[in-house]
């Protein structure tokens, strides 16, 4: 089983209530081979929310304690970032996921690129924390990005 960040299945569960639809996530769930997951509300978080970003490093040093997830008014909300992304390990291994499909630039789901901390707009290498936690228990994590590169073989 595969699972794909819910704003990728068309859900409308972003942080500014809207998706990013991609069509071969559709695909997949149309042949009931994935299944859907938003760590955000999994984590307690509703649509519409504030934005927010990593401070201080990425989804590793959230993990390790050395970084903080703040909403742009400067709220913590490290904790229910952190929710989430264990509620997210739990469904996977519920589900014995071979691949977990999430949404890049994501203080959560990134798995490759995630945005600075500084609310700029601007990128930089790293993962979100939900990626990082996956990464750190062995799940094979990959973006919509990197989807094209391994649609033949997961489905």
């Amino acid at each position: 089983m595969i699972l794909v960040s819910s704003c990728l299945a068309g859900l409308e569960v972003r942080y500014n209530g809207t998706h990013s639809l991609n069509h071969k996530i559709s695909k997949l769930l149309e042949v009931n081979k994935a299944i859907p997951v938003c760590p955000e509300l999994l984590g307690g978080f509703s649509t519409p929310r504030e934005p927010a970003e990593i401070i201080g490093g990425d989804g590793e040093d959230v993990l390790d304690g050395k970084a903080k997830v703040i909403e742009k008014s400067g709220r913590d909300v490290t904790e229910l970032y952190l929710k989430g992304a264990y509620s997210t390990l739990k469904k996977a291994t519920d589900v014995n996921a071979t691949v977990v499909v999430l949404k890049e630039y994501s203080p959560s789901c990134g798995s490759s690129m995630i945005y600075n901390g500084e609310f700029a707009g601007e990128k930089i290498v790293g993962n979100g924390v939900t990626t990082a936690l996956l990464k750190r228990n062995g799940l094979r994590v990959i973006s919509e990005e990197q989807l094209a590169d391994y649609f033949d073989e997961i489905i």
